[in-house]
């Protein structure tokens, strides 16, 4: 076995959403040392522009898009726009949106807006991609999900539903197109150490550490790098008879 030829990317396009930070940043950086061309994306230009750095020391290539993917219509542009870049092989589909508030205390601007970046830009990406990928009888979508989807929190109420809703949208449609080599999967990662939750974690250590210690079988937080490998194979010749499935990287739960 050729493991170049089973988990390598070279010559492959990968699309990274919400690269520009945290388990995004990771992944495209992973699927840039894995011989990918990355196209970075982030909401306001420039935002990438130290990934994109990193990528390019260490050897990679790398371009950069911005978009705001809370605006409808926002998810078919930036398909567009970076196939006009090259053919996208593989969609990373990460970037979210995540406020905290259980029912009750649940805004109707912020349902709104994690539906639109979670959910409707989702659906617009996959319209635009999908018969793309098709017609190249090759193509990989990444749907970075979350724990939440199975295990839902009611401080997280919107945002777990969301993320249900998407891998539901995963699963329909690697029925509909895995007999075109075009397979979708959802990576779902439990608790991540990331920029997301730095203030709960700057702004009382001791409790951070406790919450870590107790959520899962590990006793601690992930790290953003740990989700590059499942990202890469995902995304590679490696899982060409997976579809429509979920991978858990929770640390135990």
């Amino acid at each position: 076995m050729n493991l170049e030829t089973v988990f390598g990317l070279k010559g492959r396009t990968a699309l990274v959403t919400g690269s520009s930070r945290g388990i995004g940043a990771a992944i495209a950086e992973g699927l840039a040392a894995a011989g990918a061309h990355v196209i970075l994306h982030g909401t306001k230009t420039g935002g990438a522009a130290a990934v994109h750095q990193r990528i390019v020391e260490n050897g990679g290539t790398a371009q950069e898009l911005s978009s705001d993917l809370s605006v409808p219509g926002a998810g078919r542009d930036l398909i567009e726009r970076a196939e006009a870049i090259a053919p996208v092989d593989i969609l990373v589909i990460n970037a979210s949106a995540q406020i905290n508030a259980t029912l009750p205390d649940l805004k109707p601007e912020d349902f709104a807006f994690q539906v639109a970046v979670n959910f409707g830009s989702t659906v617009d990406m996959l319209q635009t991609s999908l018969p793309l990928m098709a017609a190249r009888k090759w193509g990989r979508v990444v749907s970075i999900g979350s724990i939440n989807q199975l295990r839902p929190k009611g401080i997280v109420t919107a945002y777990a539903a969301t993320k249900a809703a998407q891998h539901n949208l995963i699963q329909s449609q690697a029925r509909d197109y895995a007999k075109d080599n075009v397979l979708l999967n959802t990576l779902a990662p439990g608790l991540i150490d990331t920029d997301r939750n730095a203030h709960r974690r700057d702004e009382d250590p001791e409790g951070w550490a406790e919450y870590a210690r107790t959520l899962n079988w590990m006793g601690r937080a992930g790290q953003s790098e740990e989700m590059a490998g499942a990202a890469i194979f995902l995304s590679s010749q490696a899982c060409s008879f997976m579809t429509g499935e979920s991978i858990f990287l929770t640390g135990g739960y």
